[in-house]
């Protein structure tokens, strides 16, 4: 499994950034073993959570390998605590800058499938909301959203201190985040995933959604309810909650469960490190 980490300009952000892919371009297989089919890649466009950033998925779980073994190239971009959204206050448009210029980018770069069913978006809590906020805002893209624990705090946004206090972002700076004049107008604007959702329901474009969250985390009882509120819209929507708190065990765990859920077909393990063809001992 190759792991490239990449550097190119993006328009939408004005400036270099930096991104890891993973790729099974490099599979190698035994004499004798089914070789994989040259086709293009589907793609998962990954998003990493608060003060996190673009190596966080390659450190904190299996997604290389996991990757590898499904055939499967993912892309992880880093979202600066910004919540992978646009705002026209402070100009910053994170959210073009993964739908549009990522996409782009990767799809001129890789040998992967333009093909909407084929293209993927999804992230943990900050990455989460992103996900469904740019999943949802351009379901012409992306066929299908994978989140975990997400942070869906449209209630703290809203009710949000105007001093600094334990919440990472004040009033002002969810207004700034979000593009908005008065922190009420977050409330069907294009960055509320709500309102976005009773906008896509009835198009035939809808994504299906996956959805996991651990039963200790503070965030659960959000996803049940926006999970009831997309089962109720008409979303295809798997759902899937066990015991585990907002931390990287969790989440190493269930991104395979999403990458089982994802259309993604058979794939043909390669020989890697920990697949060198010496049977396990029983």
């Amino acid at each position: 499994m190759a792991l490239a980490t990449l550097n190119f300009f993006s328009k939408s952000l004005a400036r270099t950034v930096t991104i890891n892919v993973v790729i099974p371009t490099d599979k190698m297989v035994f004499p004798g073993m089914p070789v994989p089919e040259k086709k293009p890649f589907k793609t998962l466009y990954l998003l990493h959570g608060i003060l996190g950033n673009y190596t966080d998925w390659v450190t904190g779980t299996r997604i290389q390998a996991l990757a590898s073994d499904r055939n499967l190239c993912v892309v992880m971009p880093s979202g600066d605590n910004k919540f992978y959204c646009d705002s026209a206050l402070s100009g910053d448009k994170y959210g073009t800058f993964i739908a549009k210029d990522l996409v782009e980018f990767i799809q001129d770069t890789f040998p992967v499938s333009k093909a909407r069913e084929d293209t993927f978006i999804g992230g943990l809590s900050m990455g989460g909301f992103g996900s469904f906020v740019n999943g949802l805002r351009h379901p012409e893209t992306f066929g299908c959203i994978a989140a975990l624990s997400s942070a869906l705090i449209k209630e703290k946004i809203l009710t949000a201190a105007t001093e600094p206090g334990r919440d990472f972002f004040t009033r002002r700076q969810y207004e700034t985040l979000f593009g908005v004049e008065k922190i009420e107008d977050y409330a069907g604007s294009e960055n509320d995933y709500e309102a976005l959702a009773d906008k896509v329901k009835d198009s035939p474009l809808k994504p299906k959604i996956y959805m996991a969250c651990g039963t200790e985390d503070g965030l659960i009882d959000a996803n049940i309810a926006f999970r009831d509120k997309l089962v109720a819209g008409g979303y295809d929507v798997t759902w899937e909650q066990g015991p585990g708190v907002h931390n990287w065990a969790f989440w190493d765990e269930y991104i395979e469960h999403a990458l089982n859920w994802l259309p993604l077909g058979e794939a043909v393990k390669g020989v890697s490190s920990e697949n060198v063809g010496v049977t396990d001992r029983k």
